[in-house]
């Protein structure tokens, strides 16, 4: 049976040795590159998106509920000239 220390000594040594290594150098130089990348196009978060998105239900919501409103208004009156 393997020794559960001797496991984690190990991970702690490869977490280490990772940590001092030019690898976690490119990581970062590479998430920076893919994130000015990105920058360059017209993209939004998925929370930015959502967020929008709920703005934009509710406003056609009230839209719909002005249109209605409006309806009711012009039915129940003749037309009237406009001044």
């Amino acid at each position: 049976m393997i020794d559960k220390r001797l496991v984690e000594e190990l991970n702690d040594r490869i977490a280490q040795a990772l940590r001092d290594s030019p690898a976690a150098d490119l990581n970062k130089n590479l998430r920076a590159l893919f994130a000015s990348w990105l920058d360059r196009f017209d993209i939004v978060t998925r929370e930015d998106f959502d967020v929008q998105k709920k703005l934009l239900e509710r406003s056609q919501a009230k839209l719909g509920e002005l249109e209605a409103r409006i309806a009711e208004l012009e039915a129940g009156k003749p037309d009237e000239p406009r001044r």
